[in-house]
């Protein structure tokens, strides 16, 4: 039975907070008892009843461990909860993705929703709510604690609405608050490749990394996002790390902003598409068909978004000084086709000592990645309090 102190949570406040650090840490990885009293420094005794706690609550399960031959009680691994769930939501100019994420950063299930042209936010807002609901009226056993929403514009943290999606067409729209009223479930929306930034900083190719740049190239552009010092720069109002539209000539092509000559404007994944002769593909499938194709037309346009993008990391690696630049979705297909050539102009072109150390990886959860991302935005008042939480 659980405890409640008169604020109707369990224990006092350093309680919670240690509840919180169990959590927290299982969220990331499973881990036996030994190693949470190892790294929390708490006494077995106190882990022992936080675990319990928090299996009491769904949100965790203890597995008993194989043999492994060692002296004395094996510890029981402590993993994350099969029941509590995000409700994921990335809506796009082409579809609107909804999945259901658990504790651990797994994907148990997705559906996409496509459309013929950018939705409007009454319609995104359907359609996005419709698929939650046939993806929880399937795994009925699961529990929504909340929904997240990766979104390719400039977000407002503090309440979820949308300033500017341009690609959408969409501008000071309370998106949070719709899906929340939809779903009955609280929400919160962020800007895509930030959110991207923190999944892959969690569970992908920045795990352990303190500074990490992450590039997104989507169906609405470029987006980034950025992690200093462990923790993510998100700037005065929310939207740092719009690399998509800075600025590397003062001419050529214009982005969706009408301004010419930014990132976004030069590396397209529309311009891939396109000379692949393809109406749209998963980032897995238009790094197949680069790497299958052995047309000129694609080497060419290959090699001039590779020399665009190259300045712009050295820009970005020139200023923040990361020790790692992840690159996720058409950004990470052109790497797996010219990754050796854009080391070499990023090293080329940085300032001279800031290069040396940096490390360009390609994103390790692929088309995952915004859906994981978007999860954390709903995991994240679970994870800070889980004396809240009581199983449905």
């Amino acid at each position: 039975m659980l405890t409640t102190d008169p604020g109707g949570r369990a224990g006092g406040a350093e309680r919670r907070r240690n509840l919180a650090l169990m959590l927290q840490r299982v969220h990331l990885s499973p881990a036996t008892r030994s190693e949470l009293t190892r790294e929390s420094g708490l006494n077995r005794s106190t882990v022992g009843a936080l675990v319990a706690d928090l299996a009491a609550r769904g949100l965790v399960v203890e597995d008993e461990p194989a043999a492994g031959g060692q002296v004395g009680r094996p510890s029981p691994v402590v993993r994350a909860g099969e029941r509590p769930v995000a409700i994921a939501i990335n809506p796009e100019i082409d579809a609107i993705t909804v999945a259901l994420v658990r504790l651990g950063g797994e994907v148990l299930a997705v559906e996409r929703t496509p459309f013929d042209a950018a939705p409007s936010v009454d319609e995104a807002v359907a359609a996005g709510a419709a698929a939650a609901r046939r993806l929880l009226a399937r795994q009925p056993d699961r529990q929504p604690v909340g929904a997240g929403l990766a979104v390719p514009g400039v977000v407002r943290a503090a309440d979820g609405v949308v300033r500017l999606a341009p690609h959408l067409g969409w501008r000071d729209v309370p998106l949070a608050a719709r899906f929340a009223e939809a779903l009955g479930v609280p929400a919160a929306a962020a800007n895509d490749a930030a959110l991207g930034a923190r999944a892959e900083g969690l569970f992908g190719a920045g795990r352990g990394v303190a500074d990490l740049i992450y590039l997104n190239g989507g169906a609405s552009g470029i987006g980034g996002g950025i992690v200093a010092g462990g923790v993510p720069l998100t700037g005065a109002t929310g939207h740092a790390g719009e690399f998509g539209h800075t600025i590397l000539a003062p001419t050529g092509a214009k982005d969706t902003l009408g301004v010419p000559g930014t990132l976004e404007a030069a590396v397209s994944r529309q311009a891939l598409l396109r000379v692949l002769h393809l109406d749209s593909a998963t980032p897995e499938r238009l790094e197949a068909a680069l790497t299958a194709s052995d047309d000129p037309a694609v080497a060419h346009e290959v090699e001039r978004q590779v020399n665009a993008l190259a300045t712009a990391i050295a820009n970005a690696v020139t200023v923040l000084n990361p020790a790692r630049v992840i690159l996720g979705g058409s950004l990470s297909a052109l790497a797996a086709v010219a990754g050796p050539r854009l080391e070499a102009l990023v090293a080329d072109r940085a300032l001279p000592g800031i290069d040396e150390r940096v490390e360009i990886r390609r994103s390790e959860l692929g088309s995952r990645i915004l859906l994981i991302g978007a999860a954390e935005l709903a995991f994240g008042p679970l994870l800070a309090d889980p004396s809240g939480h009581l199983p449905r």
